[in-house]
């Protein structure tokens, strides 16, 4: 499981990164805190950060559950992808707001296959122990 909490802490890791991104869009466009919306430039870094932490809210419990119930192994390359998934959603929502398809797509995907695991999961585990 060690593997698994690596990848939850370079999760975080990547949000941490994306703030720190928000921070610097704010200087560069000019955004003043508490504000939000202003440039379109701003407003891009602003929604790849608030929607990646919408994806951790999911991904980071459903990763352990998964792992837990279902594989290590799976989990841990489920996760690497859900990391490259969100560094070519930013790459691509931030350049233009409809390149953030294919991301957008690794991740929602990635998530339904580490949820489904982990509703399944527990089920078989339950249902093989009785």
């Amino acid at each position: 499981m060690n593997g698994v909490a690596a990848i939850a802490g370079l999760a975080l890791f990547e949000y941490m990164i994306l703030g720190a991104m928000v921070g610097r869009a704010r200087a560069r466009y000019h955004v003043e805190a508490p504000a939000t919306t202003g440039d379109p430039a701003f407003e891009r870094y602003f929604r790849v950060h608030q929607n990646s932490m919408e994806a951790l809210v999911v991904f980071i419990p459903a990763l352990f559950l998964f792992a837990r119930y279902v594989s290590v192994s799976i989990a841990i390359a489920l996760g690497l992808l859900f990391l490259a998934g969100r560094i070519i959603y930013a790459a691509g929502y931030i350049n233009a707001p409809q390149k953030r398809a294919p991301g957008a797509i690794i991740t929602f995907t990635i998530n339904g296959i580490l949820v489904l695991g982990a509703v399944i999961g527990p089920i078989v585990h339950h249902m093989r122990a009785h």
